[in-house]
């Protein structure tokens, strides 16, 4: 019943497409981008429930206030204390190694405005914990939820990074001001 109210809600009233052709393992990290806007997480939540996917997601601690925290977290969501400084990463990657099956959902920008530098936390995750890293596109523009490319990290952070990053430079964000992917003219 979820699966097809999602799929009537996201595809049939809301007018958007998915192209995937990637294989989804039993554990991976999704590299979700542009970021630009509160809407992205409900495109998102739309998109796994008409897939019956489950993903946990990474969101500031600050949304987990009452009522929304019990929802939030119900639905997969981890809190991240920013002001901590606690190797996330490396608790990530050891709850990926021991768990039968991982599936997190990051957003390299780690914020909806603009940012030149990303975030490479979900890198690293999956580089410790030896998985793929699925690119997922969301693009305003064209109604689009698109995977077409997986990453396997190769530990040349900068390398992958920019591979990456071509990856999303042509998606188009809700606020498209909002993103930016940190290339310089040569790499485009």
């Amino acid at each position: 019943m979820w699966q097809k109210f999602c799929n009537w809600l996201l595809y049939k009233q809301m007018g958007w497409t998915s192209e995937v052709t990637e294989a989804h393992p039993d554990k991976y990290i999704i590299c979700l981008a542009p970021h630009t806007s509160n809407w992205d997480f409900l495109y998102g939540q739309l998109y796994n429930g008409a897939h019956r996917l489950k993903s946990n997601f990474l969101m500031k601690k600050e949304w987990f206030f009452f009522p929304l925290g019990p929802i939030f977290k119900a639905m997969g969501g981890i809190p991240v204390y920013r002001q901590k400084h606690t190797s996330m990463t490396d608790s990530m990657a050891e709850a990926a190694r021991r768990a039968k099956t991982f599936h997190l959902c990051i957003t390299p920008e780690g914020t909806r405005s603009r940012v030149e530098e990303w975030k490479k936390g979900f890198y690293f995750i999956a580089l410790k914990a030896q998985m793929p890293i699925l690119l997922y596109g969301l693009d305003y523009r064209h109604k689009r939820i698109v995977c077409t490319k997986t990453i396997i990290p190769s530990g040349d952070l900068e390398g992958d990074m920019r591979d990456i990053k071509l990856y999303f430079k042509d998606f188009c964000g809700k606020n498209p001001e909002n993103f930016a992917t940190g290339l310089d003219d040569n790499d485009k």
